[in-house]
């Protein structure tokens, strides 16, 4: 993946073409124009640099200057707080802490539940994220994103798992429309499709290619 430009910067971030948490960390990135040299790495093939400055060896990590961070969900408010426009995150601290909470949650509740599948091929682990998802759908009856009417952090955590559905052989039923459109309006968003690597555009091809 090239780099984003349209702000002079010197950072960089080494990203695993095909993890949600870097993904969600391209999505800020995209949002808000930053530009950035996206480095590609495969976990199995973690750089010397990565290592000598992450003491876990994790993806992403970003390098701004002499900041290092490897923790997707501090890399994301770090790039909030300092690229301000557009905000991702409400201004008032109890709105701010609520969202806070629903990102823990979608981890917690959901991330966790496709990393059992991925890895275990987990039957059961399959049925509770489609069943949960589709209880949500409801919230996005009368809400252009999640629990909100502006794009913000939590859209940028929810969907690149709604994106990987498919490869998860997670079909939502009809019931779960509400939230089925809400992802082709995340899909379509230029941001979204910006923070695509070419191995991800490849688990929806050829609908989204």
């Amino acid at each position: 993946m090239g780099s984003i430009a349209t702000k002079r910067s010197i950072m960089t971030l080494y990203s695993d073409p095909l993890d949600i948490y870097s993904h969600r960390v391209r999505i800020v990135l995209a949002e808000k124009g930053i530009a950035v040299d996206i480095l590609e790495v495969r976990p199995e093939e973690v750089p010397k640099e990565v290592i000598d400055v992450n003491p876990y060896n994790t993806l992403p990590t970003l390098l701004d200057r002499d900041l290092v961070l490897y923790n997707s969900h501090i890399i994301m408010e770090y790039l909030d707080e300092r690229f301000p426009h557009p905000p991702l995150l409400p201004v008032y601290p109890v709105a701010r802490a609520k969202n806070r909470l629903m990102m823990y949650r979608i981890e917690r509740d959901w991330y966790s539940l496709l990393e059992k599948i991925t890895k275990n091929d987990d039957g059961n682990a399959r049925a509770k994220l489609r069943d949960s998802l589709t209880a949500i759908a409801p919230a996005f009856t009368n809400m252009q994103y999640l629990f909100s009417e502006e794009f913000s952090l939590l859209d940028c955590c929810l969907a690149p798992l709604l994106w990987r559905l498919p490869t998860l052989d997670i079909e939502l039923p009809s019931q779960a429309d509400p939230i089925l459109d809400y992802a082709d309006r995340m899909f379509e968003r230029s941001s979204f499709q910006a923070s695509l690597t070419e191995l991800e555009r490849e688990l929806r091809e050829p609908l989204y290619a």
